[in-house]
Parts: structure tokens; C-alpha cells; sequence
């Protein structure tokens, strides 16, 4: 008995990994094909764009928290109304307080769409191979800052509806243009978009903001372009920790200081993470997506998750930060203050620490572990800001699956998944008043752009702009229907 115990122990995991492996090696391995056309014809239309883009960059929209200048953006209006005279005539325009909400009346009204890309952009600091505001068109490049974050896809709609409008056409539903100014620091503008929709009694049917891509190289070992569409973004919240004592002179240090404390947490939480991880369904199925695209190795894992999700959960996080962060909240500590010469002990002590909550723990239970964690140790702590995760998209609905079609069309040969949004764009504000909220933004970002947002030398390969103006044509044109 004892025998056929140890053979049945033996047996079930080869026969397990056998079956892993023969669906493997029954299964294609595919490459992503998709690379933007190089034709005369194309780099015409993509050096027409460019010009259009550098325009666009040339005019300054620098933003920062709580500084208002809405003469500013209005000047970078102007620039728009220049470049897209047709859509400055014919659609209804409403500007607020910087803001732009542009309407587009279809024939029907009961699915509109809305296109988002912000205008505003980060500081430019540091030393560039073309000044930031340059908007210099080199190397087969736009560069500025702006250029991929986001006046790229500012421009993409724009023109769009721009050639639409030439051809005459009028779309089957509505169609909305939103833009806001505060988009870089979460500011007011783009609720105040919604919040006029709202009074109008306009209830989108899908919006289109950034987020995700056309993202070459999107995990490690997986070569080519894919269209990651983010479907649902995790909250965020800053948070400040506290220690006290009574101070005195670092020449006789007393145990259990508070900056001893903080760094006693700071190990603990890095070491040992209080968040548990889970593989939601959504990256379930961009690993499932993308499994085919990769080697051997990959392929069988991520091929065969019904087997390997165990081993992925515990050697992911170690593996990619990115990937950890698809898997769990998660905190950064970002900002220290102590004491402020170095023979004084601090009588206080603070630190600073972003988190990014996941939806199978969420705001509530990720602040609260990380509250009794810092209890622990002796900390306050403080929730100076704090947003829950957004409802995930229905990745086998009408909304995503239409999407999906469209890229095809737009971009053959582009493999498409969906994706986890770890950051954060105006897009959020929009799950208010609209079920299906996806993040993509239909240019290429290789690890040249994805370095360069906001960062040094932003720029963006200009042949990829014809495929940007041609999705968002094809999902107007779509008139809604999958």
C-alpha cells in the first residue's frame, strides 16, 4: 500500500508535466509581424504628421501641481485651431478652464465614443540632444517633450476627424474629443470634462485614453510589437509614516531612535510584504496572449498556467517589477526627513511611501495592513491621498472585442492582449459614467520612448503616426459595433 502511495506521488507530476509538454509542442509558436510600412506613400503621410506633432510640442504646456495658467493652454488651443481648421468649424467646442470638450453629433446617439490624450506635459530638465521644445524632426523622429506623453495621440484624433471631415463623412454615433490640462498631477480637469457629460445626460459607451500601446519587447523573452491594451488601472495612495521621541544628542543615543524604527519597517516591508499576490484573470489572459510569442521555456509556462501559476506567482515578483506589480499592491518609499544637523537626534521623524492597490486588495485592506504593520514598529501614519483600483473591463465583451477588431484592421499582423495599468491617466475619471474604459494609445513605444517619458530626450519614431491616425478613423468609422 505504502508503494502505491509513493507511485501515485511519483506519477501524477510527470504525467502532469507530460501533458504540459505535449500541448506545448502541439502548439504553434508564433511571431509578432507587425512593423509600420515604409513605403513613399507612407513616409509622406508620416512626414505630413510629424510637421503637424512638432507644431504641437513647440508650444510649452509644462504643468504642475496646483499652478494654474489657463492663457497658457489657450494659446496651445490656438495652435490647435490652426492645425485642424475643419474640426474647429464643425464640431461644437466647449472650453473649461483650459479643458477642451469637443462634440462631434453622429446619427445615433445611444453608443457614443470618447477619444482622450491630455495636453499638458512634465518639466524638462537636464541636458537633450534636441532642446525640449524644440519639436526637431531627426533621425526618423519627432523629438520634444510631449512627443510620445501624450501629444502624439492628441494629434492622432485630431487629424482623424480632421480627414473625416474632409471626405464629408458623418458618424453613425457621437463622438466626443476630451482633453484636459491637469492630466500630469491629477488635477481637476479632467472631472470637470466628465462632470459637464454628466449634466449633459451623455453616458459613453467606450472611451479611448492612453495607457497602454503598441509596446515592442512588453515582457522579457516575448520579441516584437503587441498591442497592450490596459483594461483597468490600480488605485494609489500617499502615505506618510511618523516616529517621535525626545530627541537629544547624538553623542549618547538612546536605542529604538525613530529613524531606526522607520528603516526596522522599511526592511520588514521590503523583505517581507504583507500583500498577498494573485494572478487576476485579465493576466491570466495577457500571459495566455503573449505565450505563443515566446521561447520554448516561456511558451510551456505561460502556455500552461492551469500547472505552473504557483511557480509564476513566487518567481515573477523577483524576476520584473513590473510583473509584481501586476500581481499585488504594492508600496514605494520615496521621502525621508529627520533631523537636520548630524550630532542632533530627531525628536521626529517622517516618511514618505506610494502605494498601488490591487483589486483583490483593495484600498481598505491594503491601508490597513500596512497601518498595523507600521503600529508595529511604533509609527503614526497618515493617508494623505487615496483612490481605489478601477472595475476592470469585460475582456470578452461587445466593448474590448470591438477594439481588438479594430487594431487587427489597423495593424495587421499586430498580436493584441490586454494589459494591467500600474499607473494612472485621466481615464479613471471617466469609470464614473462608462463601463468599458480602455487604455491605448496606437503608437510604438520601444525602450527609447518608454525611457524617454518623462525623462530626457522624449521623442517618437514619426512612421508610426499614419497607423495612430488610421485606428482612431477606423474606430470611428466602426460606428460602435463589434
Amino acid at each position: 500500500m505504502l508503494l502505491y502511495g509513493v507511485l501515485i506521488i511519483f506519477c501524477v507530476p510527470v504525467l502532469l508535466l507530460l501533458a504540459a509538454l505535449l500541448r506545448t509542442l502541439f502548439t504553434p509558436a508564433k511571431q509578432s509581424a507587425y512593423r509600420p510600412s515604409g513605403d513613399a506613400e507612407t513616409e509622406a503621410r508620416a512626414r505630413r504628421y510629424a510637421e503637424t506633432l512638432a507644431q504641437m510640442i513647440r508650444c510649452e504646456t509644462v504643468s504642475q501641481a496646483g499652478v494654474r495658467d489657463r492663457e497658457k493652454f489657450l494659446r496651445f488651443h490656438a495652435v490647435l485651431a490652426e492645425l485642424f481648421p475643419r474640426v474647429h468649424a464643425a464640431l461644437e467646442k466647449t472650453e473649461l478652464d483650459g479643458n477642451l470638450l469637443f462634440y462631434w453629433r453622429g446619427k445615433k446617439h445611444d453608443r457614443p465614443l470618447v477619444l482622450m490624450s491630455h495636453q499638458d506635459v512634465v518639466p524638462a530638465e537636464g541636458e537633450w540632444k534636441h532642446a525640449p521644445f524644440s519639436g526637431d524632426i531627426a533621425d526618423g523622429k519627432v523629438w520634444g517633450r510631449g512627443a510620445s506623453d501624450t501629444k502624439c495621440s492628441l494629434m492622432g484624433f485630431f487629424q482623424a476627424v480632421e480627414e473625416l471631415l474632409g471626405e464629408g463623412y458623418v458618424p453613425e454615433q457621437d463622438v466626443w474629443l476630451s482633453s484636459s490640462c491637469t492630466e500630469e498631477w491629477a488635477g481637476d480637469g479632467c472631472p470637470k470634462l466628465v462632470e459637464e457629460l454628466k449634466q449633459r445626460g451623455v453616458r459613453p459607451w467606450l472611451v479611448c485614453d492612453e495607457g497602454g500601446g503598441i509596446i515592442t519587447d512588453p515582457i522579457g523573452g516575448i520579441r516584437g510589437n503587441f498591442a497592450m491594451v490596459g483594461v483597468f488601472e490600480k488605485g494609489k495612495a500617499d502615505v506618510v509614516f511618523t516616529a517621535k521621541s525626545r530627541g537629544g544628542h547624538a553623542s549618547a543615543p538612546a536605542g529604538n531612535s525613530p529613524i531606526a524604527r522607520l528603516a526596522d519597517f522599511v526592511h520588514e516591508t521590503e523583505h517581507h510584504s504583507p500583500f498577498r499576490r494573485r494572478m487576476l484573470p485579465e493576466v491570466q489572459a495577457m500571459f495566455e496572449a503573449l505565450a505563443p510569442y515566446g521561447s520554448f521555456g516561456l511558451r510551456l509556462v505561460f502556455g500552461n498556467l492551469w500547472l505552473f501559476r504557483p511557480l509564476l506567482l513566487r518567481l515573477l515578483p523577483a524576476l520584473s517589477a513590473q510583473a509584481r506589480a501586476m500581481l499585488q499592491t504594492t508600496i514605494a518609499f520615496t521621502m525621508q526627513k529627520g533631523s537636520n544637523a548630524f550630532n542632533v537626534l530627531p525628536q521626529e521623524a517622517t516618511l514618505g511611501a506610494n502605494m498601488r492597490f490591487i483589486p483583490h486588495q483593495g484600498k481598505e485592506e491594503s491601508l490597513s495592513l500596512i497601518r498595523a504593520r507600521a503600529e508595529k514598529h511604533g509609527l503614526a501614519m497618515t493617508v494623505q491621498h487615496a483612490d481605489d483600483y478601477t472595475p476592470p473591463v469585460d475582456i470578452h465583451g461587445e466593448a474590448f472585442r470591438l477594439l481588438q477588431r479594430v487594431i487587427g484592421e489597423t495593424f495587421p499582423g499586430l498580436p493584441g492582449s490586454p494589459y494591467v495599468m500600474t499607473g494612472a491617466t485621466d481615464a479613471r475619471c471617466y469609470q464614473e459614467i462608462c463601463d468599458s474604459v480602455v487604455r491605448f494609445a496606437p503608437v510604438i513605444y520601444g525602450p527609447e520612448q518608454m525611457k524617454g517619458m518623462h525623462g530626457l530626450d522624449e521623442n517618437i519614431e514619426y512612421l508610426c503616426l499614419p497607423g495612430c491616425v488610421d485606428f482612431y478613423k477606423n474606430l470611428i468609422r466602426s460606428g460602435m459595433k463589434p
